[in-house]
């Protein structure tokens, strides 16, 4: 076989891939979510920044955008609002809705000295109809025995999470002994494509 054949082939095999990959989209449902992180209130300091990212379950196909990121760090100079504005853009595909899309967040302080402490987690589903949303996520920390809790209070630090799926995975966080902390705010718009095969108004 010529040099020139198996590139044709090569070319034929690559286009037919394309083309199989495109028609299964199609078939797909598709969920478009963009918005912001507006920011964050009702947190012991300000200087906060945020750390966030999605998960979904194993049927989700990423077809563009980020999956997780870090805010700037706002130092608010009238209230205890942190403003962040950070933008989400994210594209998916599903052949089912297991797995819904949930967005994970971890909020931390940043003092003078550059040292970061971890002030809050918190979670929340994306919204499951088309349209504007503004969400409200509450945060919580980790409590940690009486002596973390001193240590904490003098020094700084405290508990955290040995792994992020904790932050959403009910069961095992349930049995945690945890505080209440501050409230994320977003905003975000959904776009829904083809759900209506799933029984879902899009």
């Amino acid at each position: 076989m010529s040099n020139m054949q198996r590139s044709w082939l090569r070319h034929f095999h690559l286009s037919e891939s394309f083309g199989q990959r495109a028609l299964e989209t199609r078939s797909m449902a598709e969920l478009h979510i963009m918005g912001q992180i507006i920011g964050a209130s009702g947190f012991p300091h300000s200087s906060l920044f945020c750390k966030w990212g999605i998960h979904t379950g194993g049927a989700w196909r990423l077809l563009s955008g980020l999956t997780e990121g870090q805010t700037q760090v706002d130092l608010p100079q009238i209230g205890d609002m942190a403003f962040w504005t950070h933008p989400i853009d994210l594209h998916y595909t599903t052949k089912g809705l297991q797995g819904w899309p949930k967005l994970h967040l971890q909020v931390w302080h940043q003092d003078s000295f550059g040292r970061c402490q971890l002030y809050g987690y918190g979670y929340c589903h994306v919204p499951s109809s088309p349209g504007h949303h503004h969400v409200r996520c509450v945060t919580w920390r980790p409590l940690g025995s009486w002596q973390e809790q001193m240590a904490q209070t003098f020094v700084g630090g405290g508990p955290q999470l040995r792994s992020p799926d904790l932050i959403y995975s009910g069961a095992d966080r349930y049995r945690l002994h945890t505080v209440a902390m501050g409230t994320v705010e977003l905003q975000l718009g959904i776009i829904m494509r083809h759900f209506d095969r799933y029984g879902v108004e899009s």
